[in-house]
């Protein structure tokens, strides 16, 4: 907005001295001059009294004197009613003062008299505009325009109006009017940078920012918003270099700092990506946004407590920060704070029902907490919001078959190939001949895939006679060398090889399959899971490992296993804190203990404290089948969920497994001492929420005694 004063008269009078001397600057002069003859106003005549009165009050308004301003200009209003200039420039600076209503007034009066003046439309517009009557302004916008089509100024402020209105599509017509009056103003081409984005139209908003640079290289907006674009380009480095940009410039640029930090982030660059979004909140300690991706940098360090106070910061500021709540949520859950990550998530739901992120993780926690009933109605609300999400679904998967509800359960858990985090994803692309659907296999040749652990393939061996019996006329096993010996011995397998001759030799496979797909395409109920053929190793491979244990005095034989393989997801709740925490079963006489602990805990195996005799032979088997033969001329294995358990299961060999209190695997079902997978072999010792590993360990013992008739030894 700019003053309008009208032109001076024909011969030299005070207030055109006067106007002069505003024009470079020098408003006390100006005053001062026509102080003097505004004390005789009395005797002016009104057309010059009204163009003093208008000098008086600019240069007052050049000496931020508002009030003398507003003053001069009201009287000069006064002496005359239909001055427009007085009413556009009282406006102006009423404006300035933030009394909108009142400018409002002195518009409409201007649009009243002049309905031919484009700029006081304008003008009219910007004050709606900041009283939030973005209707109003919209149409005082358009007013403008329709009286004069090449205001530039007027289309840029109607597409910031429809930008806010999110009529991207009108605004991005507007500012590109806008634009064709005037290419070269950098606040449009960065605005309608701003427009293509939230259009999606990614390439064309990077030119566009880019265009905004050309005219004004120096334009921190324009590099912060570039910076944005980049980002999701994955154009890091030059997103980054574009942010820094940014914050050189102007060093209290809260947003462009939260930026260059997000994209740090993205780099994996956390500590730098912290200091960044602790900069932004020092320059502005209120900013909910920094907050909140703060605590996501802090999660990903694992500093959980500084996470959770970051969060419950931003969620102070901006209660309603929907995806807050939900990160707050996570950080409780890792903590395993399961009720309070309950009560974050249905807050995140409160805001938004439809949030699928926040619907599965409830139901995650509500498993934990074995609301079962509850945990699979909020992975149904989930996918019944995306029916084709892939995390609920297997979620859910997992759930229903643990709680033996198989049909569905298998259906679904072949939706682990959509789960871009799991491995699973890579396998239909590894392999190029096509996947078994539970088709004829009759004559054909068929690929079996190892895509899970050690366990699982033991456990789901019993399908691969009743793929031979499909009429399969080779079976070509691909699986980690620990198993190949053993699995070379199933009924049913031609041929055992490694994943890389699996890769190369795919074409060669009329089509693949994963055990784990195998209970689906046989209809595998509660009630018809296959049995098994309890293997047993061949003399040869026994008799090294009889000699070994020959050296144990005379008892009852227990394999132990206390780690499982560090990689797993779940292996700081499943495995024990060390061999240590088995100490009260030695408590038990007559008992001898071999570990058959391989990788992990090996050490603690090989040394045992003076107090626990073990005879420790897992590091000297080679693999499974190695373990199997120790297994076999044992009388029970005692160990957590790893697949040396799986195996002594496989066996027939009485095997106890203590199972943890979270991350329950699926396969060992809820509620169940027992296992349908391993009938009158299996039994479970489930880890209680409340407990600690010694109450569970304590119960083993307890078993021990009645199973070999001894009686419990007390312990000092």
């Amino acid at each position: 907005m700019t003053l309008a004063l009208s032109s001076a008269p024909t011969k030299t009078e005070p207030h055109q001295l006067a106007l002069a001397l505003c024009g470079v600057g020098k408003f006390a002069e100006a005053m001062a001059l026509l102080r003097a003859v505004l004390d005789a106003r009395e005797s002016m005549a009104e057309p010059l009294l009204v163009e003093t009165l208008n000098v008086a009050a600019a240069a007052a308004l050049g000496l931020n004197q508002f009030a003398d301003a507003e003053n001069y200009w009201r009287e000069s209003i006064a002496v005359k009613p239909d001055f427009v200039e007085a009413y556009n420039n009282l406006g102006i600076l009423l404006k300035g003062l933030n009394r909108l209503l009142e400018a409002e007034e002195m518009f409409r009066r201007v649009v009243a008299i002049r309905p031919d003046q484009a700029q006081a439309y304008n003008n009219l517009g910007a004050v709606l505009y900041g009283l939030k009557r973005l209707h109003d302004a919209e149409m005082a916008y358009r007013q403008a325009i329709a009286v004069r089509f090449d205001y530039a100024e007027a289309h840029y402020n109607l597409g910031i109006v429809l930008y806010d209105h999110r009529r991207f599509a009108e605004a991005e017509a507007a500012y590109r009017q806008s634009l064709a009056v005037r290419p070269d103003c950098a606040e449009a081409h960065n605005n309608l940078g701003n427009v293509l984005r939230e259009l999606g139209r990614l390439s064309e908003a990077d030119e566009a920012y880019r265009q905004a640079l050309k005219v004004r290289p120096q334009y921190p907006e324009a590099l912060n918003n570039l910076g944005s674009v980049l980002k999701i380009f994955r154009r890091l480095p030059e997103a980054e270099l574009a942010c820094r940009l940014a914050v050189t410039l102007r060093p209290n640029y809260v947003e462009a700092h939260n930026n260059l930090a997000s994209v740090l982030a993205d780099l994996e660059r956390f500590a730098e990506a912290e200091a960044s979004y602790r900069q932004a909140l020092k320059l502005h300690p209120g900013y909910a946004e920094a907050y909140y991706n703060l605590g996501i940098v802090l999660h990903k360090l694992e500093r959980m407590a500084e996470a959770e106070a970051a969060y419950r910061e931003a969620l102070r500021i901006n209660p309603a920060g929907v995806e807050a709540h939900n990160n707050l949520g996570s950080v409780l859950q890792v903590q395993e704070r399961w009720e309070e990550a309950a009560v974050a998530y249905r807050q995140a739901l409160a805001l938004r029902p439809d949030l699928i992120e926040a619907l599965y993780n409830l139901g995650n926690v509500l498993k934990e907490l074995n609301r079962l009933s509850e945990a699979e109605a909020s992975y149904r609300r989930a996918l019944a919001v995306r029916a084709d999400y892939p995390d609920a679904q297997f979620a859910l998967a997992t759930l229903l078959i643990s709680m033996g509800q198989f049909e569905e359960g298998w259906r679904l858990y072949e939706f682990r190939y959509r789960k871009t985090d799991f491995i699973y994803r890579k396998t239909p692309s590894l392999l190029p001949c096509p996947q078994w659907q539970g088709e004829s296999l009759v004559g054909k040749s068929l690929l079996v895939w190892q895509e899970d652990g050690l366990g699982d393939i033991l456990q789901f061996s019993r399908y691969l006679p009743l793929l031979k019996a499909r009429g399969a006329a080779h079976i070509t096993v691909a699986c980690l060398a620990p198993l190949r010996r053993l699995v070379a011995a199933v009924e049913g397998v031609d041929a055992v090889i490694d994943h890389q001759s699996a890769v190369d030799r795919a074409l060669e496979f009329d089509c693949w399959t994963s055990l784990l797909s195998a209970p689906l395409h046989f209809r595998t109920t509660l009630d018809t899971i296959p049995p098994v053929d309890h293997p047993r190793p061949v003399e040869s491979i026994v008799e090294p490992w009889r000699a070994r244990l020959a050296t144990l005095p005379a008892g009852h034989r227990i394999g132990l296993v206390w780690k499982g393989n560090p990689q797993h997801h779940n292996d700081a709740n499943r495995s024990l804190p060390s061999l240590a925490a088995l100490a009260p079963l030695w408590s038990v006489p007559h008992v001898q203990f071999v570990s058959v602990q391989k990788g992990q805990g090996e050490d603690e195996g090989r040394s045992p404290p003076a107090a626990q005799p073990l005879l420790h032979l897992g590091s000297e088997t080679a693999d499974l089948l190695d373990t199997a033969a120790i297994i076999a001329q044992l009388d029970l294995v005692i160990g957590v969920d790893t697949s040396v358990a799986h195996l002594a299961a496989l066996m027939g060999k009485p095997c106890w497994i203590m199972l943890p209190s979270q991350g329950l695997d699926w396969r060992w079902m809820h509620g169940r001492s027992d296992s349908p997978w391993y009938p009158q072999t299996v039994r479970l010792f489930r880890r209680a929420a409340d407990e600690e590993w010694a109450a569970v360990v304590e119960r083993v013992r307890e078993a021990c005694a009645v199973e070999f008739a001894v009686p419990l030894v007390s312990e000092a």
